[in-house]
């Protein structure tokens, strides 16, 4: 962002370098926002695959910690860390770890905030 500040001190030709680095960086970023979604996507659909599967085994497909969860979010109560770890002790599941917070490679630890039926 220094980069930018300093704008009139620059030559053209350094100008012109900088937007070819900052387009290098933002189609790396987009990249990997592509990536993360795709990976996104494919956890998203084993949980359905699992709820289809679960459901279709007579189980039910939502617990009275959902409609809890959902009771709140349509209350205008935002649900917390304290959800999750209510989630968790209700299920038996480690709560689930913030955005970015697990290696690469490893799907998250609870699907709280992700079932569909």
């Amino acid at each position: 962002m220094d980069d930018i500040v300093d704008l009139v001190s620059r030559s053209d030709d350094e100008l012109r370098a900088l937007i070819t680095q900052l387009e290098a960086e933002e189609r790396d970023i987009s990249r990997r926002r592509r990536i993360l979604q795709g990976k996104l996507d494919i956890l998203r659909a084993e949980l359905v695959m699992r709820l289809q599967r679960a459901h279709s085994e007579g189980e039910a497909a939502i617990d009275a910690v959902d409609v809890d969860a959902l009771s709140r979010i349509l209350a205008g109560r935002v649900p917390d860390a304290a959800a999750g770890e209510s989630h968790a002790a209700a299920t038996g599941e480690q709560p689930a770890a913030a955005a970015g917070d697990e290696p690469a490679g490893e799907e998250p630890a609870s699907d709280e905030g992700t079932r569909e039926a």
